[in-house]
């Protein structure tokens, strides 16, 4: 009997490209600075080694440096809380694990040696078709899920509005998670875990080309994830493509005039927010609360109150800018 597996072509070229994947994950976390324990053969970040070190040292003086479209939303983000009396100086995740290439999200949900993952947040199976990521909030009711921040433009009477004190406080804390939200995956079974941010640029398209009239037009968003939620961002990668390394010239959508709809956006997920109390982010008490706040619960009359009643959220800010 042959001890040696044998596999079909299209079995093999799917190990060679995981493998591929793999030998990327190992380059870009020792880039940031994290041991490799992924992979037995090294040989390629020994021929790197000199590369990774500089690489490491640029990174260092460049601590403070956003690519284009993050230096976009940062700007944005403190413009906005300054228009509107909050003085405080928000920094999006500087160093993150960049999902530069389509497939590495998909890689980095799932144990290097297993097929399951579960955490209190997600269960993530690998399966014959794929995978499939079953998240604990997967919500099927918009019911008190959307508040959007004062100071913008109009909030409708179905949607909760959000004092921007409040959600500069909330935007703070999302921006720290705990340690144990940034573990990835895919180093779950291994001795050390890899605790860091996961990012990811998607250009969607909003028009289509229609040839010879007009052109396609896409506008940008980048989401950010701590580590553990990795695989909400395989799954929004697979419905609306990668748009690449957001720090290459050729990806920044402001170079784009001719498709760029000149929207940006910005995605954080942030589950432990809903560990936070209505009167630590900053809300009123009831005595002191308008009737709008009274009407959308942004009060509080007993001390451990939790915002939004503990449960999941997505808070907007927004303007026509």
């Amino acid at each position: 009997m042959n001890s040696q597996t044998k596999f079909t072509l299209p079995e093999r070229r799917a190990i060679d490209k995981r493998q591929i994947i793999i030998q990327h994950i190992c380059l870009q976390l020792a880039s940031l600075g994290h041991r490799c324990q992924l992979s037995s053969d090294r040989g390629y970040l020994s021929v790197a080694d000199s590369l990774l070190k500089n690489y490491s040292a640029q990174r260092q003086l460049l601590a403070d440096y956003r690519c284009p479209a993050d230096q976009r939303i940062q700007n944005f983000l403190n413009d906005y809380l300054q228009r509107n009396g909050v003085d405080v100086d928000i920094k999006l995740p500087g160093e993150t694990f960049n999902l530069n290439e389509a497939g590495i999200a998909r890689e980095l949900s799932l144990p290097l040696n297993g097929d399951t993952y579960k955490s209190n947040l997600v269960e993530s199976y690998r399966l014959i078709q794929g995978v499939l990521h079953n998240p604990k909030n997967d919500r099927r009711t918009t019911s008190g899920v959307f508040h959007i921040v004062e100071g913008g433009l109009p909030i409708p009477a179905d949607k909760k509005a959000v004092p921007v004190n409040v959600y500069a406080n909330l935007l703070q804390v999302a921006l720290d998670p705990p340690t144990e939200l940034l573990s990835l995956p895919i180093a779950s079974d291994r001795d050390e875990p890899v605790d860091m941010w996961v990012s990811l640029l998607l250009r969607p398209v909003v028009r289509p080309e229609v040839e010879g009239v007009l052109p396609e037009k896409t506008l940008e968003t980048r989401f950010f994830a701590p580590g553990t939620l990795v695989s909400n961002l395989d799954f929004v990668e697979s419905i609306f493509g990668n748009g690449g390394d957001p720090f290459l010239s050729e990806n920044d959508a402001a170079l784009d005039i001719d498709h760029w709809t000149g929207h940006s956006g910005c995605v954080i997920l942030a589950p432990h927010l809903t560990k936070l109390s209505k009167k630590i982010i900053g809300l009123p008490h009831h005595d002191d609360a308008t009737e709008r706040q009274r009407e959308d619960g942004m009060c509080w009359k007993k001390d451990d109150e939790l915002y939004n009643d503990g449960s999941a959220f997505k808070v907007v800010c927004r303007d026509m800018n």
